[in-house]
């Protein structure tokens, strides 16, 4: 039998406990709240998704995700600190180096735009706000509440509603000339955090106009069909500054955007036993727009025949093993099925306990009465819905354990591990098996027995 003996007191056992978890909890408060991040502005390109694309220079790791500017929500009033408003509160602390030549530029005219947000993980969400520089703010110092008019030019109500991972807001951008940086602000509804996402705009007088459009998406091809999607997938356009999205047509008609970053896409929700000739165009963040790729003819799947087999009756269900007073396992051989199995439904008498995957062949039942007999039974099930015939196995559960009796304690006696004692009004549970002599009272032998 082997035998364990206690090597430090309980205090310093709690001693190096908390000193594990107050290590523990510092790594974790070390880790970068962004680490939740999920979401940046990529047309007109923010200054984050121009890092990315590696137009701005000497970004910092925001270049690895340009989704993770997050702060607290409720800007003016709260939100990213004055200095560190580019950064949402300092975490990528390169972008809040602000001069009127240290980050590139997209082009933009006042009115009418449109804003195009990446979101790498829905949220709930409760509003989006667009903030834009004063007349006569100061380009060469960092961005504080005072650069900013207050008033969002563009606010937008979400209630409560999950956006699409491609999500837009048409705004009207005031009247400026000259260098300007937009403040987007995507506020969450079920978090007290928002992301935040500056655009470097250059309004027509500074910077020569962007006219030139991407090329041609190329080598257009269908990767997979089914009866209601089809896997489209491209080479990539590229443009003097950078393309921020792809429209997707089915011959003169619009279906979808997609990211400027992606190369393929599936398009969901069609017709059946269909035809479609798909063709992409390119857009910048200037509004240019490629010529379309070449096209690729696609048509459906037709819908499946109606499957009305079941499958077969699970084989062999028996028992694995011995019951506890609580559980027992059971065990079957696999259904077979025309299509193929998906699950199996687990009853205990009339009741249904789970519904488990296809591919397991076994289900521990927990939660049962102690020297019960009872009767459970298992049905395969198929993608249809159609169900088995049922496999059926008796079982009975072991009697409840029984719990150890208390004894006052003596000498010159042999204990069993779990043995319950009483001395001096205390009750203890022996450690170890073992025969007391005098001098072992249990006070005096912590190794030897447990104070309950």
């Amino acid at each position: 039998m082997t035998s364990f003996r206690l090597t430090q007191p309980s205090g310093s056992k709690i001693i190096t406990f908390c000193s594990i978890l107050l290590i523990v909890t510092g790594i974790l408060l070390l880790l970068p709240n962004t680490a939740f991040g999920h979401g940046y502005i990529e047309g007109p390109a923010s200054r984050a998704a121009l890092c990315k694309s590696g137009l701005n220079k000497d970004c910092g790791s925001i270049i690895y995700e340009p989704q993770s500017l997050e702060a607290s929500k409720g800007f003016p009033e709260k939100g990213p600190v004055d200095g560190k408003i580019a950064s949402a509160n300092g975490a990528f602390s390169k972008l809040d180096e602000q001069s009127a030549t240290r980050w590139s530029k997209v082009n933009l005219s006042p009115g009418r735009n449109t804003f195009t947000w990446k979101i790498s993980a829905a949220h709930a969400t409760s509003s989006w706000k667009y903030y834009i520089t004063k007349p006569n703010w100061n380009p060469n110092a960092p961005l504080t509440r005072d650069s900013f008019d207050l008033s969002p030019f563009c606010s937008v109500n979400y209630n409560g509603v999950q956006p699409p991972f491609s999500y837009t807001d048409t705004c009207y951008v005031p009247e400026r000339s000259g260098y300007h940086v937009i403040l987007a602000v995507w506020e969450i509804a079920d978090t007290a955090n928002a992301f935040y996402n500056v655009i470097d705009v250059n309004f027509s007088g500074s910077n020569p106009v962007d006219t030139q459009a991407p090329t041609a998406p190329s080598t257009l091809t269908s990767t997979s069909i089914t009866t209601n999607s089809v896997s489209l997938n491209w080479k990539a356009a590229s443009d003097n500054v950078g393309v921020t999205n792809y429209q997707i047509f089915n011959g003169t008609s619009f279906v979808t955007n997609v990211s400027g970053t992606a190369h393929s896409t599936t398009l969901t929700g069609l017709t059946p036993n269909t035809a479609y000739t798909f063709n992409i165009k390119a857009i910048d963040a200037a509004g240019n727009i490629s010529v379309a790729s070449n096209s690729v003819s696609v048509t459906t799947d037709a819908p499946p025949t109606i499957d009305t087999q079941a499958p077969t009756a699970p084989g062999g269900l028996h028992i694995m093993g011995v019951p506890t007073s609580s559980s027992l396992q059971l065990m079957w051989n696999k259904s077979t099925d025309d299509v193929g199995v998906i699950g199996y439904r687990i009853y205990n008498g009339k009741t249904l306990l789970t519904t488990i995957s296809g591919a397991v062949t076994d289900y521990t039942v927990t939660g049962l009465s102690a020297n019960t007999n009872y009767i459970f039974s298992v049905n395969a099930l198929d993608a249809a819905g159609n169900q088995s015939i049922a496999s059926t196995v008796n079982a009975t559960t072991a009697p409840a354990p029984t719990t150890p009796t208390e004894s006052e304690w003596k000498a010159n006696t042999h204990y069993a591990v779990g043995a319950l004692v009483t001395y001096n009004g205390s009750t203890y549970a022996c450690r170890q098996a073992h025969t007391t002599l005098t001098g072992w009272e249990p006070p005096i032998v912590p190794a030897l027995w447990l104070l309950k």
